[in-house]
């Protein structure tokens, strides 16, 4: 798998330029296959702990440097979770946190412990984190680069105060006119299906605050899928569901987003998009892909509510127990050792191959 990712790799640097006329095409890649039946599975409950237990004692260090600018920040409680606003429908609770402290984990495994697709130079002098959630890959990226200005927003002030002196956190609505200053090398955009109605207006925005060379990279999880689904099988139901919903919100979720299309009416040069089939749990023999598959599973079973709660009950009218009711019974059979369940995660690297104005 090593091999294969480094071949994705493009330089980032704020300066020089590089082969921006040898685009690459699309590469489909698998960290699972079907090879296993009747491998023995390990129960759930075995691996999820140590992990959920490992992510939660990092959000209490979190919650006992965060900045008073996220405890007065008004939130939003329905069925049980805190929301930032009115209308983005995912939660910024500290279970959310979690999840996504475990989903930050299961991107470097694979990535191989890389923080980016794109092979970032040490020259690199300006990167923007849009929608930083609690900030691991914004602290990660400050250590590994002292020399850049990592910048990292998000419309929820969730992050700790306690970070290298050279990231910044914003509390910013990335659906708004950008007002950057100065403009960027690196622009990071992952785990964001379903947080903006119009992906048009934002690509445009990163086109014009990126620099000659600029590389956007955007990375999301699609629909979590069984190796022999059904329509009827509560995971097709859960999965419709969802969609339905978050049209009806005028924000789709998905891989939509990450279409070359939408990317070039920008003004960007799609340079790489690579699709990984990432297995959810431990039915795979590869040790390799069983890691992956730990904490994959882990969050993705804990995304189950995160992602349908606001959806369905705001926009389909179902009760938050019929909500909680199905996110249980997709658990159960995500979670059968012979479901060989799945997801696809897209990575696409782009670049602005044109001189500013």
């Amino acid at each position: 798998m090593a091999g294969d990712i480094r071949e994705a790799e493009q330089d980032v640097s704020s300066e020089g330029d590089s082969n921006d006329d040898q685009l690459i095409g699309d590469e489909r890649r698998s960290l699972g296959s079907s090879e296993s039946e009747g491998h023995a599975s390990v129960p759930r409950s075995q691996y999820v702990g140590p992990f959920i237990a490992a992510a939660e004692k990092a959000n209490c260090a979190r919650a006992s440097t965060r900045s008073l600018t996220g405890s007065i920040l008004e939130q939003i409680v329905e069925n049980g979770r805190s929301y930032a606003n009115d209308h983005y429908f995912m939660p910024t609770d500290e279970a959310e946190q979690t999840r996504l402290a475990v989903t930050h984990q299961a991107f470097l495994l694979l990535l191989d412990g890389k923080l980016t697709m794109a092979r970032v130079q040490d020259t690199v002098k300006r990167i923007l984190d849009i929608g930083t959630g609690p900030g691991d890959w914004a602290i990660a990226m400050g250590e590994r680069y002292p020399n850049a200005e990592i910048i990292a927003t998000d419309i929820s002030a969730c992050q700790p105060t306690q970070v290298p002196p050279n990231v910044v956190f914003q509390y910013d609505d990335a659906q708004e006119n950008w007002t950057y200053s100065a403009p960027f090398d690196y622009i990071h955009v992952r785990g964001m299906a379903g947080a903006f109605s119009d992906w048009t207006s934002i690509y445009g925005e990163a086109f014009r605050h990126l620099k000659h060379n600029g590389t956007i990279e955007i990375a999301d999880f699609g629909n979590i899928e069984l190796e022999q689904e059904s329509p009827d099988s509560y995971v097709s139901i859960y999965n419709g569901a969802c969609q339905s919903a978050a049209e009806k919100a005028g924000t789709p979720i998905g891989l939509g987003h990450l279409k070359r299309s939408l990317l070039e009416s920008a003004g960007f040069s799609v340079m790489k998009s690579m699709n990984m089939n990432v297995p959810l749990g431990m039915w795979s023999p590869d040790p390799h892909k069983r890691l992956v598959g730990k904490m994959a599973l882990i969050s993705a079973l804990e995304g189950l509510e995160a992602t349908s709660m606001r959806l369905l009950t705001k926009q389909l009218a179902w009760t938050a127990e019929d909500v909680r009711d199905l996110c249980l019974k997709v658990q159960e059979e995500v979670s059968s050792p012979n479901a060989h369940a799945s997801m696809r995660c897209q990575f696409v690297l782009a670049r602005r191959l044109v001189l500013p104005e």
